[in-house]
C-alpha cells in the first residue's frame, strides 16, 4: 500500500521528473547446493564491453546506460545463466554444477574427426567469423579449444568447445571472448548457425591505430542490424536511409513497400508516464518495476511483421566480396537484406532486442558474422 500511495503521489503530483541515463544491477552469486559464495565468478553483459568479477563475498555491481542487456554469469564447473536486464535491481544467482559426464561422452564420440581444424578450420572461420574485410584482419588465437564432428546420415558439421575461443578483431580494435554453445552447418541447405556468449574488450595500441579503428567501427556500424534497431527505436528510419518492403499476400516473388511502419499494425510503443501506468498491448502492476520507468521516461518499442521483410540501406551500396559471392551485378547501389520474423520483438534504447530467436536474416546481414559485431554500447562519434 505504501508503495501504492509513493506511485500515485509521483504520477499525479507536479514535481519535475528527472531523466536517468543509467541503472545499476547487484547481486550475489551463490552455490545452489550450499549457498557459499562464488568469488571471481564472470559476469558481463552480452555483446558488450561491460563486465566486472565477483568480490570474495560473491557480490557484484555493474553501472549499465539505459537499455536493455543479457546480463550473462559463469563459472568454472557451473552452468551458465543468462537474466534480462534493463533497470535497477538487486539479484541473487544460484549456481547449478555441470554434469561433466554427458560433456565427456560427446567429445568421445566417433564422429570426432581427427585434425579437424587442418581440415575444416577455414570453413569454420569463413562461417563463423566471417568473409568480409573486416574478418581478413581477424584471428582465432587458439584454435585448439575446437572440437569437429562430422555427421555422414545428416550431412552437417558440428563444432563444439573444451574453452572459451579467444578472437583478436584488428580491423575494429576488439579482443573477443566468445563461449560457444556449438556451432553447426547443414551441406544440404548450405545453412549454418550458432549461438554462445560474447564479450568485447578494447585493444591497447598507439595512439595511430586507434584513429583507424574509429572509421573503421563507423563504417561497419552505418548499414548493420544494430544502426537498424536504434533508427527504428529513434523513428528516424526514413532520415537515416531505410526503405521496408514487405512480401505481398498473394504474390511471393512481389514485395511491396510499408508506407508507415510506425502503424499499429507492425508497431507498439511500450511507455510508462505519469498519465499512464499500463502497456499499450499488456496491462500491468505498480511494481518497482513500473516506478523505475515512470522515474526514468524509459520507453520500448515492439514491432511485427506477417510477411517476409525486404530492409534496404540506401547510403552504402554492398562489398564487392558480397557482389560477388551472390553474383550480384557490379552497379548494385543498396545494401538489401530480408527478415522472417515468427512473432513480436522488443526494441530497447540501446538497440538491444528480445527475443532475438525471432528475427532470422538472410541476404546481406546474414553474410556478416562475428568480425562485423559490434558492441551494445557502441556509439558512433
Amino acid at each position: 500500500m505504501q508503495k501504492l500511495r509513493l506511485f500515485f503521489f509521483l504520477l499525479f503530483s507536479g514535481i519535475s521528473f528527472i531523466s536517468y541515463s543509467q541503472f545499476n544491477v547487484t547481486g550475489m552469486v551463490l552455490d545452489s547446493g550450499s549457498r557459499e559464495p562464488l568469488a571471481a565468478a564472470s559476469i558481463f553483459c552480452q555483446n558488450t564491453t561491460l563486465g566486472t568479477y565477483t568480490n570474495k563475498q560473491g557480490e557484484f555491481s555493474i553501472s549499465l546506460k539505459s537499455g536493455g542487456y543479457d546480463l550473462i554469469i559463469s563459472y568454472t564447473g557451473y552452468q551458465t545463466q543468462t537474466i534480462r536486464v534493463g533497470e535497477n535491481v538487486k539479484l541473487e544467482v544460484l549456481m547449478v554444477k555441470e554434469d561433466k559426464s554427458l560433456s565427456e561422452v560427446v567429445i568421445k564420440t566417433s564422429n570426432e574427426v581427427p585434425n579437424g581444424w587442418e581440415k575444416y578450420g577455414d570453413f569454420f572461420v569463413k562461417n563463423f567469423i566471417g568473409a568480409t574485410p573486416n574478418a581478413a584482419k581477424t584471428t582465432i588465437q587458439n584454435p585448439e579449444v575446437l572440437k569437429f564432428f562430422y555427421y555422414k546420415r545428416s550431412n552437417k558439421l558440428k563444432v563444439l568447445t573444451t574453452d572459451a575461443i579467444q578472437i583478436s578483431n584488428n580491423a575494429l580494435g576488439y579482443n573477443i571472448r566468445y563461449q560457444l554453445d556449438s556451432f553447426v552447418y547443414y551441406y544440404t541447405t548450405d545453412i549454418s548457425s550458432y549461438r554462445g556468449y560474447c564479450f568485447f574488450t578494447e585493444m591497447e595500441g598507439t595512439d595511430s591505430l586507434k584513429k583507424t579503428w574509429e572509421p573503421a567501427r563507423s563504417k561497419t556500424y552505418y548499414g548493420s542490424k544494430l544502426h537498424f534497431m536504434r533508427s527504428y527505436y529513434d523513428s528516424t528510419l526514413q532520415d537515416d536511409g531505410w526503405i521496408i518492403d514487405m512480401l505481398d499476400e498473394t504474390d511471393n516473388k512481389k514485395f511491396n513497400k510499408v508506407k508507415d511502419v510506425y502503424d499499429s499494425s507492425y508497431y507498439n510503443l511500450i511507455k510508462y508516464t505519469r498519465d499512464s501506468i499500463a502497456y499499450t498491448r499488456d496491462s500491468v502492476g505498480v511494481t518497482d518495476s513500473v516506478i523505475h520507468q515512470v522515474m526514468t521516461g524509459q520507453v520500448d518499442i515492439e514491432i511485427y511483421y506477417p510477411r517476409k521483410l525486404s530492409v534496404t540501406y540506401t547510403p552504402k551500396s554492398p562489398e564487392k566480396e558480397y557482389m560477388v559471392k551472390m553474383k550480384l551485378p557490379k552497379n548494385m547501389p543498396y545494401q538489401i537484406s530480408y527478415i522472417d520474423m515468427k512473432d513480436w520483438i522488443t526494441i530497447t534504447e540501446n538497440g538491444y532486442y528480445y527475443e532475438q530467436r525471432n528475427w532470422v536474416n538472410q541476404g546481406y546481414w546474414s553474410w556478416k558474422n562475428l568480425a562485423d559485431q559490434l558492441p551494445y554500447d557502441y556509439n558512433p562519434d
